[in-house]
């Protein structure tokens, strides 16, 4: 008799599937075996998501307010490579943003961005200097001693 039920827990099993099997199993005392693989179902799901989406989670959007006191950092673009703190490229998509390497991503909306930034008229007035490149292997920072303001 137990042999039967084990063979018909393993059929609606493959059949209907786990949500199923524990509605028509509820009351079984050897069920526990099937919450603990679902519990495990549900961690490598959640485990997959959160790494699936880890490289948004640290990518370079920025917004660019209108006033200084709206921003996180204050930047000025200048004429040469050399007078740089950071190399920017603007890549197209969000998906195509680095880890505070310089592709930076342009949103829409204050809410999307990781940083705000104001453009200064002044390379005095600035917190970061920046010269817009076109290629995304020339983005880089040149001087590493201000990388905390993108973080």
């Amino acid at each position: 008799m137990r042999r039967d039920v084990r063979n018909y827990r393993f059929n609606v099993l493959l059949k209907c599937g786990v949500i199923r099997a524990r509605r028509a199993f509820k009351n079984l005392s050897d069920f526990s075996i099937l919450t603990a693989n679902e519990s495990f179902m549900k961690n490598a799901l959640l485990l997959v998501f959160l790494i699936s989406f880890a490289p948004f989670v640290y990518s370079q959007k920025v917004f660019s307010v209108d006033y200084a006191s709206q921003a996180d950092v204050k930047v000025f673009v200048v004429d040469y490579e050399s007078q740089c703190d950071l190399k920017v490229f603007k890549v197209d998509y969000s998906s195509q943003a680095g880890n505070n390497d310089g592709a930076w991503f342009f949103v829409d909306y204050e809410s999307q961005a990781d940083k705000k930034i104001f453009f200064v008229d002044y390379e005095s007035q600035a917190d970061l200097k920046i010269f817009f490149v076109d290629y995304s292997s020339q983005a880089g920072w040149k001087s590493s001693s201000k990388k905390h303001l993108m973080y």
